[in-house]
């Protein structure tokens, strides 16, 4: 391949990244961001544009002149949605670290099985994405509800003697979301203890350090990488979830995707949704942009 091919396709690896978050993030998020910027109206769609880009520039000044930050105002007089943004953001966080805890046992045991059965232990851990995402939620309706199979498993063996009402409760929530993202957290975990070298752990017990010691010192500060890697997977869905909480946390539960939903197609608000949204994006994403800048910054001085 001449220079010239060479430097083409290497702008072209560069470009398809960015045009796909142009075409399917940005221009959909300022879409949004004008949305929210409107006012309310009873008519299709429910709400009054400021601005029309196909109208021409002196349209789209006059436009400009006419935001409306109402919206954002309203969100921050209703106690409703400072309730839901901090309800969601601890039942993520809660899901992310029970997920941890479950999903780092078994991708280091993957990590540590023969070279001969990892295909296959990778493929049981993406098995479940075979199956219908909303079918899955839906089974364990029927697993967790009072006459389902696992009080009538708890019941037979005597551990409980009346059923335990986990259904609708934070619990199937949780139960909910770490099914749902169990895979999410457990492969980047198995990139990252699968490329270790093992033999620096062999080499900090030889050393004098225990077991326990030698993982602490050794193996989980190199899987960190794969730790942040798998919780941002986890985390940032798990805080505008919508199916889970609805299917198996009740009516009850409040977290912003369900407040989202409701202002979308019960009230018919799309200015305040709008604002919701891009109140929950920037929750979202301003943290893991001084969280990458913090950490390139500190790659950079390691250097």
């Amino acid at each position: 391949m001449s220079k010239i091919g060479s430097a083409i396709f290497n702008r072209l690896v560069i470009i398809i990244p960015y045009a796909w978050l142009l075409f399917f993030f940005l221009i959909p998020f300022v879409i949004v961001l004008r949305i929210s910027l409107s006012t309310t109206a009873v008519a299709m769609p429910p709400y009054t544009p400021v601005f029309d880009l196909t109208a021409g520039l002196s349209t789209f000044v006059d436009g400009v002149k006419e935001f409306s930050f109402d919206n954002y105002v309203w969100l921050t007089e209703d106690a409703l949605y400072a309730k839901a943004y901090l309800s969601s953001l601890i039942i993520a966080f809660i899901s992310t670290i029970l997920t941890l805890l479950i999903a780092y046992p078994i991708a280091y045991g993957m990590a540590r099985a023969p070279n001969t059965i990892r295909p296959t232990l990778l493929m049981l851990v993406i098995l479940p994405f075979w199956t219908s995402f909303l079918i899955r939620v839906y089974a364990w309706i029927a697993i967790l509800k009072p006459e389902g199979l696992l009080n009538q498993f708890l019941l037979s063996i005597g551990v409980i003697s009346e059923p335990l009402i986990i259904l609708n409760t934070n619990w199937a929530i949780y139960i909910g979301i770490v099914y749902s993202y169990l895979p999410f957290m457990v492969l980047p975990l198995y990139s990252a203890l699968e490329k270790m070298d093992h033999s620096l752990t062999e080499a900090a017990q030889d050393l004098g350090c225990t077991p326990i010691s030698a993982f602490w010192r050794v193996t989980f500060p190199l899987s960190i990488p794969g730790v942040v890697a798998g919780c941002l997977l986890v985390f940032i869905p798990a805080v505008g979830e919508f199916v889970i909480p609805d299917l198996l946390g009740g009516s009850e539960t409040l977290m912003i995707g369900k407040t989202l939903w409701n202002e979308f197609n019960a009230n018919r608000d799309w200015p305040v949704s709008s604002a919701v949204a891009t109140i929950l994006l920037l929750i979202l994403v301003v943290p893991i942009m001084f969280f990458q800048h913090a950490q390139s910054k500190a790659d950079g001085e390691g250097r």
